[in-house]
This record gives structure tokens, C-alpha cells and sequence, in this order.
């Protein structure tokens, strides 16, 4: 039945709009579902130009927060709209408790999601809506529900007195769970709204519910503060109305978001409504079909959809997709956890192949369809699915005039085939961004960075010093050390490509110096000359490698060799603390009476030294570790928890020096530090290290066979630099002026080289304190969605930090009347930890673990699930046995040749491990897979993301 103002009304919208192709859709009695609608309606009416079909003037999504309000009585019996709960990312509901859920998961009924799609098939569909308040909305809203033959025209006012009624936010005592359901009436029936006592059965539908026990009610936090400040509000509305002879679906895009004063619980621009009523009905829940619409709204890729969508068949296409991306449970038996855990691996292959095509979106594609690909101005949304949230990661705008093609080609390591080509690229890359390295450094994170990192540089200088002089009998120590790392951080952070590297000693370069001082004393040559013709090899070595782009080689290292050199060095780290203690307990045994003297002679056991030493090497390795575990507890505030586990090291040196420093009676070995810029053996060298022999010549056979022990060092070089700056090149660290391979090489080994000449230890790019480095200048947002990871904002990539921290670790030479105190079984300690530590973030180390653990206790991770036990133990196997190889090498006088045998797994992955295992199985074996840690959750930090020791 058409209603006697239907011509009329019909008329007058049809001389406004003038839209194509309009029939007359009459009113249909309606079937009660949502789909069920009027089947010819005008699609699309763009109101600000009928006919338009163009892309948004705003083409950016923006992160999405969404607030569900169901049409209630309230306790004066007045119709109001109520809060039932509201997402960012996750669901809120507030309960029947009185309070507000955990953010938890949404579980929707797939019913609702059908009724969904139907609805849009057919339902009114307003994009780039022109309005700045409520009312503006709604009466747009209702001309063009009348206009498509939705509703009569006779309903319009008491569908826009109803969509105008205020809005309420639960409390203790109001809550949609003690007011109950309206249902609109018609005005002039007497009474305009009457309670709806049936629906109130289907309450304990809600999915939330489902979330089982564990959602435990805690108050609302405050939204402002968990909301990011860019996020753009979706309203949802729905509610029952009597006179509706159909069920009503509309949903609306504003061509600008608008704060709508006293509608959401917080203050920020509404750009959705999406607006369901329709007759009370026992087959349709309309709370049901709001909370998925909710949900819908708060996922990134549907909301990128709504965003762009042209018109309606976009948004039925972002409907499907959603479908197709969601996990249906069949009405069986209520599931264990164990199988419900199973379904975790099918979501991630589905929100993989969800997020895949967006990937894959181009500027060039977007730019072409508006005809502006020359424009620097207009930039297309970039969307990273490593990411936890929705806000879409930005490109830079393009230049005029520059092919962008060039820009996405421009890879560091690809090589150019000319000589130094990728020398020159590295500079011309880097270079012209000087300016911003030094303007970008005027923030108050990079002075936290400069001491937090400075702390995090010194502890191992003078472990790592203190070591040296150990193993080189004093002819390189703590000064030298210092010295060398202070000089070439502060080369490198002001020449490098990237001077996020933190340039240091390491483990690697400690196994090689004590093996070449044991050659060099084993054939009566002298070790500090031999050091500077491996320097001038290492020069020639690093220009040859750079002018042949030698960098690309980096990309044949696949986690099978880091793993097996990092756990090599582990265990090096961990049988030196354990020799070096044995060392003690031999001078200084254990026996009844001992031969005090007033003086300590050399060569007299000194009594309760050893188990002085035992109990200040374990106190500092135990301290160290257990602060290391309390950064990522649950214990006081995650402020304070990471400053204290952050400064582990040297608070763990710290107190246990102080502890030994008022044991008077007990000797202990310190860690030898000359006064002022002395050498630490001032009887044995200077400062400058005359090539052809100090004391005696120095044998010309060995200046030319000094080109072996260079390669060697060039090697361990050339691993974890490279490794390293990969490691922070990842795209999920969002830096964004470009990285230099080839250049930061040249400047490592070229100061290392001649850092011989001098008699200082030569550095390389340390991985655990260049990730450091990078997540100090990382700024996250304080603000992220309730169960989401914190989004980066921006890093901070200049100079200035590292040039610092090279300045006071120089100064920190004059620290000698405090470093002088520190006992040597500290350092021990501290050796150790470094060895244990390492080997948390290699997978090698867990498979070795699950030879002793039997399979149904194994994990659920690909390298598990995907491959046979049998055929995951053989893998492990022959990483084992090449360990062994190693170790061998290692405790022979063959010692040198280490690195050039650690090399040769590189063809033994490439050529021979893939006639053994399948492709599938190599992937899931070798893959790098280690997740750029940020913000660490417990039980993981930065060395779960490091193959290679530092």
C-alpha cells in the first residue's frame, strides 16, 4: 500500500536529484529480514554532484574507533539511546556486572554477518554526505530512504524524532543490561513507546559473553588516552520500531568527519553512521547485526574499503572479503582449548592472503588513475601487515621529476657493474640528508639515547678490555679499547650511512686475537707488528671488495651459517668464564693452612680468593640475568622495570664490585687501567707501531703471509657488519633516509686498519647495541588500541647520538681510580652472560633442546609443525657436527683458519642441503623469521631477534 503522500513526495525528489533510470519501487510487504528490502533502488546518490563518480577528496583511512548504541527505556520511561559497547580493534561491552570487559576478541553469528550483506545489497547508501551535526545527517539520511521507497513518507518524522533522541553512556546503575528494550510506536497511538521484554531473552546471545570466564569486568579505562589522535569515530544505531513495516538499513560516509556534541563518550570526528530499525521480530537480533557491523568497522582492511568505496558494489566486494577472511565454527560439541588452538595456523593464512594484495598497493597505479603521476603532492597509503594496528604507513612524496620506478628499484645491495658504483650510490643516497642529521638530534629522546646507550657501550669496552689484556698479556687492554672505540664511533658517526650502527668490540674479534697472539708467540714473532701488516692487507682487501660491490654477498648467509657462528662464540663465551675460574681455583686452592704474607706474592695461593672470585662471577652473571628477566615482568611500572633492566650490566658490575670492595681481607684479581692516555704495557709498546719491527725485524715472509690472518679478519668484519645493518634495515623499523652497505664497510675496515698502526683493536658493527641504539630513537605512539602493539611515529636518524657516546667513552679514560676497583671475576661474570643470553634468540639452541623432549611437548611452530621430527633432528644434526668441526678447529693450532672454515657452510646450505631436504622443509628450517622486538613482552627482548653475538 502506497501512502497518500507517497506521489507527492516522489515527485519532488525526483526534480531535485533527476536521477537515471527511476522507477517507482512501490512499498513491499516485508518478509522480516534485512535483505528482503525494496529490490530497485537509485545506488550511490553522491549529494554533493548527482552522477559524480570520483575518488574521495581524502583518500587516507584513519585509525577507527566505533560506539554501538541500542534504543532503550530509560528509568523515567523516556526513549534513549544507550552505549552497549564500543571497539578500537577490540570489543568493550559493558556487563551485566556493572562494569566494563576486558577488551577481548569479537565472535560474531554468521547469521548477522548474511543479514549484513543482504542488507547493503539493497539498503540505502550515502558516500561523501555533506553535513556538519546530526540533524543535517538525518534529515538527508531520511529524504533518501523515502526517496528509495524504505520507508513511508508519513514516518519520517517519528523515525528522525527517534534517530534524534539522546544519548546515554552506561553507568553502575543505567546500563542497556537494567534499562529495557523500547519499541517505538507511531505518534498519536496513544503511547509512543512500550517496553520489549522478549528481546531480553536473546541478551545472553551477545558474543562477548562467549569470551568465557577469563573476561573478568574492570573498569572503563579512559578512552581519550588509548585513542590515537588521528582516529575517526563510526556511530552505530539500532533499535526497534513498530511501525516500520520492514527492517531499514543506511549507512553513511561524510565527506568530512564532524564532531557530533553529546552522541560518543569521547570527543572525536564522526565519519560512519550506520543506522539499523526495523519491526520487533524473534528471527532477527538487531544488537547482533550492530555488533557486527561494529566489528567490521574496527578491522583495518574494511575500513581502508569504506574509505575508498565508491559506491555500493565496492562495499559488497569488502563484505565478501571480510567473509572470506573469517573462520565459521559448526554447531558441534563445545570444542577443547587444544582444538580451538588448532585454528590459529588457518587464521593466519587467512589474514596472510588478507593483507597480501594490500602489500602489493602502489602509488604509481593510484597516481596513474587520477592522472597527477608527476604530482609530489598526492601520496597513496602504504599498509604493512607485520604491523598490529591500522594506521597506514606513509611514502615519502615523490619529486618532480624523478622516475619513481628508480626510487622502488633503489636496493643498496644491487649492484650497478661499475667499479665503486655501489660506493657512489651510498653516498649520493646519504649525503644530501646531512643537514637533517644534525637538526633531527634537537630532541630530548636523543639525549635519553646518548645515556642509556653510552651505559650500554661502556660495560662491554671494559669487559671486552679487560679480556684482551688477559689473552694479549697486556700488549692491547681497557685504554686501547676505549681509545680505539672512541676515535672510530666518532669517524663513523659523522662519515657512515648509517650512524644508527653502534661500532664496537666483540666476541668474534676476541677468539681471533687470542688465537693469533698464540701463533705470533708460538713462532717468536712479534703479535703488535704482525697486527699492522694485517691492518694494510685489510685496507687492500676492503677497497678491492667495495669496487667489486663485493656487499651482495650478504644475501648467501642464511640463518644456518649465523646460527652456527653465534652459537660457536656462545660456547666460547661460556668455557672461558668456566676455564678462567678453574685458572683461579689452580693458583688459589682450597686447603686447611695457608702461607699469609703481608704483601700478595705472585705464584702464593692466597686463602678464600677462589671462592671469592666463584661467588662474585656467579652473584654478577645471576644479578645481571634476573634483572634482565624482571625488565619483562609484571612488576612495578614498565617505565621503571625496562630503566632497571635496561642498566642490568652495569648495575650488576656495580654492586659487585662494591661488595668485593669492602671484603678487605680477601685478595682478588683487579682489571689492570693505566693512568691517563698510557698504553696498558708501557715496557712493551708505545703508541705508534713501527711496521718493520720494534725490537727485532720483522720477518718479510710474514708481511705477505700476513694476507691470510687479514682475510680471516675480514670475514668476521664483514659477517656482522653486514648482518647487522640488515638487521636494522628491516622495513618494519620504518627508517627512512636509506642505509650505505658499501660505505659503512670501507670506514670499518679502513679505521680498523689503521688503527693498528697505533696498536688499537680493530671494531666492527655490534648487533645487540645497534638494535639498542634503534629502538632508543624509535618514537611509538603513547597512545595505541587496547590490546594492540604501539605504532612508530617516527625514528630519529642523526648523527648526534653516536657522536656523543663516542665523546664520553673516551672521556671515560680518565676513569682510572674506578675502574681500577673492578674485580676481574666481575668481568667473568659478565663474559658469561653474554655467552647465555645469546643463545635465547637461536633457534639452533631450541631444536637442540627438543632432542631431550619428547614430541607431543614440542612447540607449534613451522620448523615443528611442517617438518617430520626425524627430518628437523637431521637438520639439527648437521649443524651440530659442524660445530663440532669448529671447536676442533678452535682448540688446534689451526685456530686461524676459523672463520675461512665457518664460510664453507654457505655452499654446504646452497649445494647440499637441498638434495637432502625439501624445498617446504628448508624454509620452514633456515628461515628468518625473528620478529623486530620494540616493545619486549615477557619473556622476549632484542636478543630474540639476533642470530649473531655481540
Amino acid at each position: 500500500m502506497e501512502g497518500p503522500g507517497q506521489e507527492a513526495y516522489e515527485e519532488g525528489m525526483r526534480r531535485s536529484l533527476d536521477p537515471e533510470g527511476y522507477e517507482d519501487p512501490g512499498l513491499k510487504s516485508s518478509h522480516l529480514s534485512l535483505g528482503e528490502m525494496s529490490t530497485v533502488s537509485v545506488t550511490d546518490v553522491d549529494l554533493e554532484a548527482a552522477g559524480s563518480r570520483r575518488l574521495l577528496s581524502q583518500p587516507d583511512s584513519h585509525e577507527g574507533y566505533v560506539e554501538l548504541h541500542e534504543l532503550v527505556l530509560d528509568n523515567a520511561k523516556d526513549l534513549c539511546w544507550m552505549e552497549a559497547g564500543h571497539w578500537l580493534r577490540l570489543e568493550e561491552d559493558f556487563q551485566e556486572s556493572g562494569d566494563w570487559s576486558q577488551p577481548h576478541l569479537s565472535f560474531l553469528t554468521y547469521h548477522s554477518l548474511l543479514e549484513i550483506r543482504r542488507a547493503l545489497s539493497k539498503g540505502a547508501i550515502l558516500l561523501n554526505t555533506e553535513a556538519n551535526s546530526l540533524p543535517a545527517v538525518v534529515h538527508i539520511l531520511l529524504d533518501q530512504l523515502i526517496y528509495e521507497g524504505q520507508m513511508k513518507p508519513q514516518d519520517r518524522d517519528d523515525v528522525m524524532r527517534t534517530l534524534l533522541l539522546r544519548h546515554s553512556h552506561p553507568t553502575e546503575d543505567e546500563s542497556v543490561w537494567t534499562m529495557p528494550p523500547a519499541l517505538v510506536q507511531r505518534s498519536g497511538t496513544g503511547r509512543a513507546d512500550v517496553e520489549r521484554p522478549p528481546l531480553r531473552e536473546q541478551r545472553p546471545v551477545e558474543m562477548s559473553r562467549m569470551a568465557g570466564k577469563e573476561q573478568s569486568g574492570v573498569p572503563k579505562p579512559q578512552l581519550l588516552e588509548t585513542i590515537p589522535e588521528d582516529a575517526e569515530a563510526t556511530l552505530v544505531l539500532v533499535g526497534c520500531a513498530a511501525f516500520l513495516e520492514q527492517p531499514v538499513l543506511a549507512f553513511v560516509r561524510l565527506k568530512d568527519a564532524v564532531t557530533l556534541d553529546g552522541v560518543l563518550d569521547v570527543s572525536i570526528p564522526v565519519r560512519f553512521l550506520a543506522v539499523v530499525l526495523g519491526p520487533d521480530t524473534p528471527h532477527i537480533s538487531y544488537h547482533e547485526i550492530g555488533r557486527a557491523i561494529g566489528t567490521m568497522m574496527s578491522e583495518r582492511v574494511f575500513r581502508r574499503d569504506a574509505y575508498l568505496a565508491e559506491g555500493r558494489q565496492e562495499l559488497l566486494r569488502a563484505v565478501e572479503d571480510f567473509l572470506d577472511a573469517s573462520i565459521v565454527l559448526p554447531p558441534s560439541e563445545a570444542p577443547s582449548e587444544p582444538l580451538l588452538r588448532a585454528l590459529v595456523p588457518l587464521q593466519r593464512e587467512l589474514l596472510r592472503r588478507r593483507y597480501q594484495p594490500l602489500e602489493r598497493l602502489h602509488i604509481g597505479d593510484f597516481l596513474k588513475d587520477l592522472g597527477t603521476a608527476g604530482s609530489p603532492a598526492i601520496r597513496c597509503a602504504r599498509w604493512d601487515p607485520l604491523l598490529g594496528h591500522g594506521v597506514p604507513s606513509w611514502a615519502p612524496a615523490v619529486s618532480p621529476g624523478k622516475d619513481e620506478a628508480t626510487a622502488e628499484d633503489d636496493d643498496p645491495l644491487r649492484r650497478t657493474g661499475r667499479p665503486f658504483g655501489g660506493l657512489v650510490r651510498d653516498i649520493r643516497r646519504r649525503y644530501p640528508k646531512y643537514l637533517s642529521d644534525i637538526k633531527d638530534a634537537l630532541n630530548p629522546q636523543c639525549l635519553a639515547a646518548v645515556i642509556f646507550i653510552y651505559f650500554a657501550a661502556l660495560s662491554p669496552a671494559i669487559t671486552f678490555g679487560g679480556l684482551l689484556g688477559e689473552k694479549t698479556k697486556g700488549m692491547m687492554g681497557v685504554s686501547e679499547l676505549l681509545i680505539s672505540t672512541c676515535v672510530q664511533c666518532v669517524l663513523f658517526s659523522l662519515l657512515s650511512a648509517q650512524p644508527l650502527l653502534v661500532v664496537g668490540f666483540s666476541g668474534p674479534l676476541l677468539v681471533f686475537e687470542e688465537a693469533f697472539y698464540s701463533f705470533c708467540s708460538s713462532n717468536g714473532l712479534e703479535y703488535i707488528v704482525g697486527r699492522v701488516w694485517i691492518g694494510f692487507w685489510l685496507i687492500l682487501l676492503v677497497l678491492v671488495v667495495v669496487a667489486c660491490e663485493g656487499s651482495f654477498l650478504v644475501r648467501y648467509l642464511s640463518r644456518y651459517t649465523q646460527e652456527i657462528f653465534s652459537f660457536l662464540i656462545s660456547l666460547i663465551f661460556i668455557f672461558e668464564t668456566f676455564s678462567k675460574l678453574v685458572t683461579i681455583f689452580k693458583q688459589h686452592p682450597l686447603k686447611r693452612e695457608y702461607n699469609v704474607q703481608a704483601e700478595v706474592q705472585p705464584g702464593v695461593p692466597e686463602p678464600n680468593t677462589a671462592l671469592l672470585s666463584l661467588v662474585l662471577m656467579a652473584g654478577t652473571f645471576f644479578l645481571a640475568y634476573f634483572l634482565r628477566v624482571f625488565k619483562n615482568s609484571s612488576f612495578l611500572p614498565g617505565k621503571v622495570r625496562r630503566l632497571i633492566g635496561d642498566f642490568g650490566v652495569p648495575i650488576s658490575i656495580f654492586i659487585m664490585a662494591l661488595a668485593d670492595f669492602f671484603i678487605n681481607d680477601t685478595y682478588t684479581q683487579k682489571l689492570s687501567v693505566p693512568k691517563g692516555l698510557q698504553v696498558t704495557n708501557a715496557t712493551a709498546r708505545g703508541w705508534f707501531i713501527h711496521p718493520m719491527g720494534d725490537t727485532t725485524p720483522f720477518p718479510i715472509w710474514m708481511m705477505f703471509a700476513s694476507v691470510i690472518p687479514a682475510l680471516l679478519v675480514f670475514i668476521l668484519i664483514f659477517l656482522e657488519t653486514q648482518i647487522t645493518t640488515l638487521i636494522v634495515s628491516k622495513p618494519e623499523r620504518k627508517l627512512v633516509k636509506g642505509t650505505g652497505f658499501h660505505l659503512d664497510l670501507l670506514l670499518i675496515v679502513a679505521m680498523g686498519g689503521l688503527a693498528a698502526l697505533f696498536g688499537m683493536p680493530w671494531l666492527s658493527a655490534t648487533t645487540v647495541r645497534t638494535i639498542t641504539h634503534a629502538n632508543a630513537l624509535t618514537i611509538m605512539s603513547k597512545t595505541s588500541a587496547p590490546g594492540g602493539k604501539a605504532q612508530i611515529l617516527e625514528v630519529k636518524e642523526q648523527r648526534i647520538s653516536g657522536l656523543l657516546v663516542a665523546v664520553l667513552i673516551g672521556v671515560s679514560i680518565l676513569m682510572e681510580p674506578i675502574l681500577k676497583y673492578i674485580p676481574l671475576a666481575v668481568l667473568f661474570g659478565i663474559f658469561l652472560y653474554m655467552g647465555v643470553t645469546s643463545l635465547f634468540g637461536i633457534q639452533l639452541f631450541d631444536r637442540i633442546l627438543l632432542l631431550l623432549k619428547p614430541p607431543k611437548y614440542h612447540p607449534d611452530e613451522p620448523y615443528v609443525t611442517r617438518v617430520k621430527t626425524w627430518r628437523m633432528h637431521l637438520f639439527t644434526f648437521t649443524q651440530i657436527v659442524f660445530l663440532v668441526v669448529l671447536w676442533v678447529v678452535k682448540s688446534t693450532p689451526a685456530s686461524l683458519a676459523l672463520p675461512f672454515v665457518l664460510i664453507l657452510t654457505v655452499p654446504l646450505r646452497r649445494f647440499l642441503l637441498p638434495r637432502i631436504f625439501r624445498d617446504i622443509e628448508l624454509k620452514c628450517l633456515d628461515a628468518d623469521d625473528a620478529v623486530v622486538t620494540f616493545d619486549e613482552a615477557e619473556g622476549t627482548d632484542v636478543y630474540n631477534e639476533v642470530q649473531m653475538p655481540s
